[in-house]
């Protein structure tokens, strides 16, 4: 048996064998000027700070935690008049979350969110609203951890509850 794990990577806890994704903790700092933070941002984490990549940067972190799809972030784009392609805004992503700017949940095999809050925490999908939203419990705890396949580690985990309205 595998013994409990803290699924939010918490370094507290008493077991050797918890999971921790330290490259994922990395928040990023926005303390002034969103223009100047996303710049600072985008270089810390090694991606060239493009006016592309800019302008979507400062959509996605200029307002706080968020949860968005490729379509959601086009569509505030093109609101706010920056002209990218529904294909840039999903190589800008990918790239983000690849530099451990954004993390990717998946909701289903056709929908994943980006969320601007890459430290360890899980989600509520509600499902009748198509919206991702955090699990405001920072001690969820998973009780029994499948037996991993020799080779491997376990890099994060991932929860998502799905909700609906009571009928």
């Amino acid at each position: 048996m595998v013994p409990a794990v803290d699924v939010n990577g918490d370094d507290s806890m008493p077991n050797d064998d918890a999971v921790v994704d330290r490259s994922a903790m990395r928040q990023p700092a926005l303390t002034g000027c969103p223009w100047h933070d996303v710049n600072e941002m985008l270089q810390a984490a090694g991606l060239r700070p493009t006016r592309q990549r800019m302008a979507l940067g400062w959509l996605l972190f200029g307002k706080g935690a968020r949860h968005l799809t490729a379509e959601m972030l086009y569509e505030e784009a093109t609101l706010a008049k920056v002209p990218v392609s529904l294909a840039t805004v999903y190589n800008t992503l990918n790239q983000l979350t690849d530099a451990g700017l954004l993390r990717q949940v998946s909701v289903d095999g056709t929908k994943t969110y980006f969320d601007t809050n890459v430290s360890a925490h899980h989600h509520f999908y509600l499902e009748n609203n198509h919206e991702l939203v955090d699990i405001p419990d920072p001690h969820l705890i998973l009780q029994k951890m499948p037996e991993i396949p020799e080779g491997y580690e376990i890099s994060r985990v991932d929860m998502v509850v799905r909700l609906r309205k009571k009928r």
